[in-house]
């Protein structure tokens, strides 16, 4: 059996803007957990006018041993936006 390895606090791999416009919203990814279980989460967060980012009730939380198929699936429709022409050579929309 393996070791249980604890996260005492979030750890942030991630924050991107959720678009150019609007630069109070940013999608967050991170790995954190809850009642001893990893998880990853990939929400939005909101800053407010006081400067604190808060997270918001959009996105998702994960167990973490579902990350490969998540990645795999992201990857999957990077490939399938490049097919279709909505990436270009650095990664950015059209």
């Amino acid at each position: 059996m393996s070791e249980q390895i604890l996260i005492p606090e979030p750890i942030i791999i991630s924050k991107l803007w959720k678009s150019s416009r609007n630069r109070s919203q940013h999608v967050r990814v991170e790995l954190s957990e809850h009642e001893g279980r990893p998880l990853i989460h990939v929400r939005i967060w909101q800053t407010g006018a006081d400067g604190i980012d808060r997270p918001t009730t959009r996105g998702i939380a994960m167990a973490v041993r579902k990350l490969p198929e998540l990645s795999s699936a992201l990857t999957k429709a990077e490939t399938k936006a490049r097919e279709l022409g909505l990436l270009d050579d650095e990664g950015k929309g059209e």
